[in-house]
């Protein structure tokens, strides 16, 4: 059985993007960002919502030929496009780069996706990952918390139907105020 990770940076009142999805606080650390690229490095599948996909879409393809791109930023993107991945939607017609769109139930292909043999899961999207939350098929939580406090948005955490008993596994900080704490779900 596969392991699902859901993990995002968020801010201290718990958006993981301002009204407007506005993402422009989330900047990270060269540090920060080396602890991104090695936690993706790990995953064998991104699952995203729409907007998730087509934030990381419309930059990752090509981030590696940006003239300011750091050696961190060209492995991210070249990683990036190789890891396969799921976009689940029905507004979207198409995807690229090792893409496969579901259109149909989200919660149910997981659960076959997480029934499979092999490396770790990942999704992202506060919608998507809800879902995946209420299900109760997250199995780890890493929360990368920005000292910066937005007033709404997008939550990191959508209504749970019951609660969600976590174990602490990790924490650590970054430049910047920035903290890590990551969970494994208590079963």
């Amino acid at each position: 059985m596969r392991k699902l990770i859901y993990g995002m940076n968020l801010t201290l009142d718990g958006y993981i993007a301002a009204p407007g999805d506005d993402i422009g606080w989330s900047g990270p650390s060269d540090e920060l960002f080396q602890w991104w690229l090695d936690q993706e490095l790990a995953i064998g599948l991104l699952m995203y919502g729409r907007k998730l996909w087509e934030a990381m879409s419309s930059h990752w393809p090509t981030g590696d030929q940006q003239p300011d791109a750091t050696p961190a930023q060209i492995e991210f993107a070249r990683n990036w496009r190789d890891t396969p991945k799921v976009v689940f939607s029905s507004t979207i017609d198409k995807v690229d780069w090792n893409t496969r769109l579901v259109t149909g139930d989200a919660v149910a292909e997981i659960t076959r996706l997480k029934a499979d043999d092999g490396e770790p899961m990942r999704v992202g999207g506060a919608t998507l990952a809800g879902a995946a939350m209420r299900a109760g098929l997250v199995d780890e939580y890493e929360i990368v918390t920005h000292p910066v406090l937005v007033g709404g948005g997008t939550p990191f955490f959508t209504a749970l139907d019951s609660w969600v008993n976590l174990n602490l596994v990790e924490t650590r900080t970054f430049p910047g105020g920035v903290v890590l704490t990551r969970y494994e779900t208590r079963r």
